[in-house]
């Protein structure tokens, strides 16, 4: 309740000081995107790795029990193996993942990575995320085809539906609501990186950056080792 409670504070904070659309050009907002769209291949492969021992990710509750409303809804697994956190690096979960720990070790504006695990037919509900300081990257790098040919999984941002194939990036605003479905016999695998918004008024930049920092500081009290099993 408390979390809900300052997330939805925070988010009007944003709504009152930001006007920007929930779909965002990669380009002009995120240029170093093109790196990761371009290494996707390479990045798949090294989740997949880590598909071979699924088990050892953790779901997102266990990492977050605020999140168990849209972690754990359903009896199906959403697994997140997080690299990198709100600026903290995860060295443990980076070797695993070499190139894309290099990756996003070489691009200062990601602030979080993760690779994200949905299990078939998990249906992740409605949720927002918790404020508008940063931008969300989606890059598909392991995604069923439909019989129609699309992919099989569904992202619904703001009453709209995106089907991001392997190799395809969708940057935008995750505090606008959304939910995600796979529709398929097969786990989807994507990465989700968090990159510092630019560009703002004043005031919201300086509150980012005390957000981000608070939130990093609260990993660091809480340890790293809780982001693997």
């Amino acid at each position: 309740m408390l979390y809900d409670l300052s997330t939805e504070l925070i988010r009007r904070v944003y709504d009152r000081r930001l006007s920007d659309p929930p779909i965002l050009d990669s380009a002009s907002r995120f240029p170093e995107a093109r790196r990761f769209v371009e290494s996707w291949s390479v990045l798949r492969d090294e989740a997949l790795r880590l598909a071979e021992n699924i088990g050892q990710v953790p779901r997102f509750h266990e990492l977050m029990a605020e999140q168990a409303s849209i972690s754990a809804n359903d009896g199906r697994d959403w697994r997140v193996f997080v690299l990198k956190a709100y600026g903290i690096n995860i060295p443990r979960n980076m070797a695993l993942c070499p190139q894309l720990g290099a990756l996003v070790e070489s691009v200062p504006d990601v602030l979080s990575a993760t690779l994200s695990f949905l299990a078939p037919h998990k249906h992740i509900p409605r949720h927002r995320g918790p404020f508008r300081g940063v931008l969300r990257f989606y890059l598909g790098l392991s995604v069923s085809t439909a019989a129609d040919g699309r992919p099989s999984t569904v992202l619904m941002i703001d009453g709209t539906e995106y089907r991001i194939a392997d190799g395809e990036s969708l940057l935008w605003d995750d505090t606008f609501p959304h939910e995600v479905w796979n529709n398929s016999e097969s786990p989807r695998i994507a990465l989700l990186l968090d990159v510092r918004r630019h560009g703002m008024p004043l005031d919201m930049e300086l509150l980012s950056r005390l957000l981000i920092g608070a939130a990093g500081a609260a990993i660091r009290i809480r340890g790293r080792s809780i982001f693997y099993n």
